[in-house]
């Protein structure tokens, strides 16, 4: 790609997902279309995360973290689980422990909360010794997030993916050196905090991302989403922040490779 073209990256996608089986190839061929120099495909169990890995091998534009999301923490996670993850972390295209976290949304239980901060803290503890970032889901669960991430993940670096906390929560991610992920809900009509949030913040510490194929931002919403779509976001961050297109892809893209380290 000429040098000059405009570049982005979607960090957070779920491409490995049914609902792309019929037409991955096109929607990888247009993101490329679209400017994106790199998509970083996320698992949620260890059955995505297996495929995210594969397709890091198909497509040189694919980029993978393996993990098990909070939604999906039945159980802790087995040794035979965490050497697994361990081994795949070992390949070049695996950047990222993730999608990791909390999710008190849908989870009102005492014992299942325990459980998934239990996973949480394992998961964090891999990425320490694999010496990798982490990309963290957090729904409802804002106070136990960051103390956990205080307490446990001291020397990790990540994102706090999707955001949707406070400007007091994203100065705290700011002191600890992590990224705040934006994606569609930055476009919706009741955005409530988040355009304040990253007009507030240095563009040093934010991502753009999709979460496809959930979430497509404006004017796609309704859509089945797509890492193309991450342009639709950098508008957006362009128009709050009053600062040109060319500098949020630059500057967002710059992120990106610094934290996943993505040549």
């Amino acid at each position: 790609m000429d040098d000059n073209v405009m570049k982005l990256i979607d960090t957070h996608a779920h491409i490995d997902v049914d609902r792309f089986d019929e037409d991955r190839d096109q929607v990888v061929a247009r993101a490329r279309e679209a400017g994106l120099v790199a998509i970083v495909n996320m698992g949620d169990t260890m059955e995505s995360s297996l495929r995210s890995v594969k397709l890091t091998q198909q497509y040189d534009l694919l980029y993978a973290g393996v993990g098990i999301h909070p939604e999906e923490a039945k159980a802790l996670v087995t040794q035979n689980e965490m050497d697994q993850l361990a081994k795949w972390t070992e390949m070049d295209k695996v950047i990222a422990i993730g999608e990791i976290g909390l999710d008190y949304y849908w989870c009102k239980d005492a014992e299942l909360r325990e459980l998934q901060r239990q996973v949480f803290i394992q998961q964090l503890d891999l990425a320490k010794q694999m010496h990798l970032p982490v990309c963290v889901h957090n729904r409802d669960a804002h106070g136990d997030t960051l103390e956990i991430l205080k307490r446990e993940a001291k020397g990790v670096r990540g994102v706090m993916h999707c955001f949707s906390g406070s400007l007091e929560m994203a100065k705290e991610l700011l002191k600890l050196d992590w990224f705040i992920g934006v994606d569609g809900p930055l476009t919706f009509k009741n955005a409530a905090k988040l355009p304040e949030i990253v007009q507030a913040v240095p563009l040093e510490s934010i991502l753009v991302e999709t979460d496809c194929p959930y979430m497509a931002p404006v004017p796609m919403r309704g859509k089945r989403n797509e890492p193309a779509f991450v342009l639709h976001v950098a508008e957006k961050l362009a128009q709050l922040r009053g600062e040109s297109l060319e500098k949020i892809a630059e500057q967002t893209t710059k992120n990106a490779q610094e934290l996943y380290k993505i040549k």
